[in-house]
């Protein structure tokens, strides 16, 4: 898939998951959910009575997806008892949500196929109508684009039999959006048009806006660069009213992708600029970044190599954490670069060590007629080597853990290995890039210096593995290369001891500047070896690494968030504060602890 519509289908993703429940979301109440729990608890109601209680609980509890999962049991078992097909289809259709929300698939699908088959029973056509949404969301997160189709028509057909012109129109909308990952372009602008005037009627603009969007993405894609252009200012429009102005920065960078692909780089260019003057004016940081890349990497393009560095320089500059494994190894700073450029340095000796030995072998044969001069001279040679030997083994064991460095000495390569539990730690400083911006480089550099060799004395003395460094974010690593059952522990000590530095460097006056820290910690399995054939970096892969990533994202100056996998193993050791079930990009919703 081009590069272009990718990034255009990320973003559909999000529209799709948006619109699919774009009524129920809006409506939960958690407030509601606690209010109604005391009730249940007097457990004095009718039969009739309990299902409608148990229809709210489980449709407004999110903070406890667990409990709301509960209540959808106990609806789905009380309506059987019933026989009520009503409630029935409610509670297989909440059992669906929670589920999803929780990231299992397989069950959800399950649970929403029950509640269409029991909406029908009941002829409750916007039920069934719901479920059908829900099964092709499903579908299209699952990248099976037939069966999603399939289920969305279905359920509009149902839907237009109904009065229900949101659930309607959220439906219409997500058939284009499948039709437009397809390229069946023709249809994604009928079903598009569709839902925008639906929206439209109705007073939805969230609805109508994503709708003028999508619009003006299909035109974009079928030379239609006039109607792209109106559709998508109307989009920024409506968007601009609510102050969501994320959604419009993605549409322009998505336009200046498609002209790219085109070859139209000048209108690349516009709307990558106009994407970062809107990302500027409102402070959107991640956006920022994105916009800077994408002129970075048009004018690389067109070859003005001093443009694409300049705007390069600004989106490492505004980069706050670290988004997938890919960014990671192409963001460097000048610390990084330096290891690496030692880890070379150790490369180059090593095979210089190897040519001399060949050297040496062929020649003994003429050293020992010469006698005794040129054996002490060999012999003077070879010490020399052998020193320079132990120096690259020791440049190399700086590098790489022992044992990884040990393997690639014996059978000259690393092979991947997975571990099952490892604990990641992620550090980032609060507002560096505002500091980058008005503070000389020297001393930036200096206190990045002095926070570092901090860390690694730190991790050092607790056995932990350094991973790298990234801007200005610091990335560790427990359990690894040696298994072991106490790193999530010695992580703990490890991130109070980091934490305790910083807070004790403000109280200095060491002529630079300094921040406040966030750490993140996560505990998973992860695949760890070494990457490319030079420059050799011992690094470590897995989604345990972007979630320990998303935990310092989420946590807040001077704390460190912990994971619940995290927790778990900690728990009895340390005393933690219970921060709630968050939100995480990308990811749906986590349970986070604060270690004290």
């Amino acid at each position: 898939m081009p590069k272009s519509i990718e990034r255009i289908a990320r973003y559909f993703l999000l529209a799709v998951f948006f619109c699919g429940f774009i009524q129920s979301i809006s409506a939960q109440d958690q407030k509601l959910a606690d209010s109604l729990a005391v009730i249940y608890r007097e457990n004095n109601l009718s039969d009739e009575e309990r299902l409608e209680l148990l229809r709210n609980l489980s449709f407004n509890e999110m903070r406890d997806l667990s409990l709301g999962l509960k209540y959808a049991e106990e609806l789905i078992s009380l309506s059987e008892k019933l026989g009520n097909d009503l409630y029935l289809s409610r509670g297989y259709l909440q059992k669906g949500n929670k589920i999803r929300y929780q990231g299992n698939f397989e069950q959800a699908l399950d649970a929403y196929f029950k509640s269409a088959e029991a909406a029908k029973k009941a002829d409750f056509k916007v039920g069934e109508g719901s479920a059908y949404i829900a099964i092709a969301d499903i579908y299209s997160f699952s990248n099976n684009p037939a069966n999603a189709l399939l289920y969305y028509y279905q359920a509009i057909s149902t839907l237009r039999m109904t009065s229900d012109s949101v659930n309607l129109a959220s439906a219409i909308l997500n058939l284009g959006d499948e039709h437009m990952n397809l390229k069946n372009y023709d249809s994604a602008l009928v079903h598009f048009s569709e839902s925008k005037i639906i929206f439209d009627k109705v007073d939805y603009p969230a609805g109508k806006a994503i709708s003028l969007g999508n619009l003006g993405m299909v035109y974009a894609n079928i030379g239609k660069s006039d109607l792209a252009e109106s559709n998508i200012n109307e989009a920024i429009l409506v968007l601009e009213a609510s102050g969501n102005y994320h959604p419009i920065c993605t549409y322009l960078i998505s336009m200046s992708d498609i002209y790219t692909g085109k070859g139209e780089n000048e209108k690349a260019l516009a709307y990558a600029k106009r994407s970062l003057s809107l990302a500027q004016l409102h402070k959107l940081k991640e956006q920022m970044s994105d916009a800077n890349l994408k002129l970075s990497e048009i004018y690389e393009k067109i070859g003005n190599t001093a443009e694409s560095f300049r705007y390069y320089k600004d989106h490492i500059a505004y980069r706050d954490s670290i988004n997938n494994l890919k960014s990671i190894q192409k963001m460097a700073d000048l610390r990084t670069d330096f290891e690496v450029s030692q880890k070379q340095a150790e490369v180059d000796l090593l095979n210089q060590e190897k040519r001399n030995q060949r050297i040496i072998l062929i020649s003994l044969a003429i050293i020992i007629v010469l006698g005794v001069i040129i054996l002490s001279t060999l012999f003077w040679y070879f010490k020399n080597i052998q020193k320079e030997k132990k120096r690259s083994e020791d440049l190399l064991l700086n590098i790489l853990p022992t044992e990884t460095a040990r393997q690639l000495k014996v059978n000259g390569k690393i092979d991947a290995i997975r571990f099952d539990k490892v604990t990641v730690l992620f550090t980032d400083f609060v507002e560096f890039s505002m500091f980058a911006e008005k503070i000389a480089p020297e001393k930036l550099v200096y206190s990045l210096d002095y926070y570092f060799k901090g860390f690694d004395e730190i991790i050092s003395r607790y056995g932990l593995e350094k991973i790298k460094t990234i801007g200005d974010s610091y990335m560790c690593a427990g359990g690894i290369p040696v298994p072991n059952k106490d790193h999530a522990i010695t992580m703990a000590k490890a991130a109070k001891e980091m934490l305790a530095l910083v807070e004790n460097a403000k109280k200095k006056d060491n002529g630079f500047p300094h921040f406040d820290v966030r750490i993140g910690i996560h505990t998973g399995p992860v695949v760890a070896g070494i990457v490319g054939s030079k420059k050799w970096q011992y690094d470590i892969w897995g989604d345990t690494v972007n979630i320990a990533s998303r935990m310092e994202s989420s946590s807040l100056p001077g704390k460190i968030n912990l994971s619940e996998t995290t927790y778990e193993l900690i728990k009895d050791h340390f005393e933690c504060e219970y921060r709630g079930e968050m939100q995480v990009k990308n990811r749906g919703n986590f349970k986070m602890y604060f270690l004290k």
